[in-house]
């Protein structure tokens, strides 16, 4: 009989299954990693996509805690923070599906509406700003974009409360509604450049293939490219299958990215975007319509503001990324951008939008400082709960 190959064994390490937003993913104490994935680099990264379930050519991600979309293929590794009058750090790593990488270039707005609920109930929060009834305000100090978000959470006899009658259109159930600021979400640092990086509102954008578009690229959020529906074919209606399901669609949508990626700086040369997928989006807008919501919900055209649809990780979402949704509301507080056309033009401190799910409200208030547009803060409502908590289990060699 021959000798059976001895194996490594699985570890197990502590971790908490969110859902935020319209998001789920793995959220983890920086503390609680393996001592060599507790820094940035090869060791995190791998232990990440195990712990995903990728890389998977099948695209299922069957053996990991990846649901196989964007939207829940999604880790969060927070600490105490370094930072003065901030409580928590938050890291955001976007888990490519089918290949062997992680990106750490933008944040996820809607996971977000966890970080404050994991924070307080992991103990990264101090004792004496919890309070036992009310509302927690939790600053959060998001790494990868330096910036300031604060978590409003409510609480209940100590504990966050987490079930409530708040309706997030593209969750099916609702929960307690946890209120997100985003303060100061254009210029992201990390890019070193403006909220509008072209110097242009406005852009005439050139594609390979397509054609020259009209394009509204913007830093605010997270960068993201907008464009108008009607140019590429759309009426800022569809639901998920009608793109998902049209290679040439999700490819000519990919090159409209890579271009603006290029336009904003964002990379060097259009191959880099390939390596770059969680940023920049890219969007199209419409005024507004009446539609079905994948739900089966009426979404009146009476009742929003305009129609948009957006790309994450080279699918349509099938809702609204949080951090685009703070692109959208801020482009629409800024008179001349295809966002603010869209919705009619004009001054305007809020709009709700059409999404495939149905509908959201978000709100930015914008102001002209020495010739240029800032935005100051951008709010929305989201809603979190945990999924389940423990530990999670990946082979001990796989990092």
């Amino acid at each position: 009989m021959s000798a059976t190959k001895p194996h490594v064994p699985q570890i197990k390490v502590p971790a908490t299954y969110m859902r935020g937003g319209t998001s789920k993913g793995v959220f983890f104490r920086l503390d609680d990693l393996p001592e060599r994935c507790r820094e940035p680099g090869e060791a995190r990264d791998k232990f990440l996509l195990r712990v995903i379930g990728s890389p998977d050519p099948y695209g299922a991600q069957i053996d990991g805690m990846g649901g196989a979309t964007s939207s829940t293929s999604k880790t969060v590794i927070l600490s105490k923070s370094t930072k003065a009058d901030h409580d928590v750090d938050y890291r955001f790593g976007q888990v490519s599906i089918d290949k062997p990488f992680v990106d750490w270039s933008g944040n996820c707005g809607n996971l977000t509406a966890a970080v404050g609920s994991f924070a307080i109930s992991n103990g990264l929060i101090d004792a004496a700003r919890i309070p036992k009834d009310g509302v927690c305000t939790v600053r959060i100090w998001q790494t990868q974009i330096n910036k300031t978000i604060i978590a409003h959470v409510p609480m209940t006899n100590g504990a966050v409360q987490e079930t409530g009658d708040f309706e997030l259109d593209g969750v099916t159930f609702p929960a307690a509604e946890v209120q997100i600021e985003f303060l100061d979400p254009a210029d992201d640092g990390d890019e070193g450049g403006s909220m509008f990086p072209t110097g242009n509102l406005v852009d005439d954008l050139e594609v390979p293939g397509i054609g020259t578009l009209k394009a509204t690229m913007i830093n605010a959020g997270i960068p993201t490219v907008f464009i108008n529906a009607e140019e590429v074919g759309y009426t800022g209606t569809e639901l998920r299958d009608a793109i998902n399901s049209d290679a040439r669609a999700l490819a000519k949508f990919e090159t409209i990215r890579a271009c603006g990626a290029l336009r904003m700086g964002l990379i060097k040369d259009v191959s880099e975007a390939a390596k770059r997928q969680h940023t920049p989006k890219v969007a199209f807008v419409a005024a507004p319509k009446d539609y079905v919501s994948s739900s089966g919900k009426n979404i009146k055209a009476d009742e929003i503001d305009l129609n948009v649809r957006a790309l994450s990780m080279g699918k349509l979402h099938h809702a609204m990324m949080g951090t685009a949704a703070v692109a959208i509301g801020t482009a629409a507080a800024i008179p001349g951008t295809l966002v603010n056309l869209a919705v009619g033009g004009g001054a305007r401190e809020a709009v709700r939008f059409g999404h495939p799910s149905g509908s959201l409200r978000v709100g930015a208030a914008a102001v002209q400082e020495n010739g240029q547009w800032v935005v100051k803060k951008a709010i929305m409502s989201r809603s979190a709960r945990v999924l389940m908590e423990g530990f999670v289990r990946v082979p001990g060699d796989a990092f």
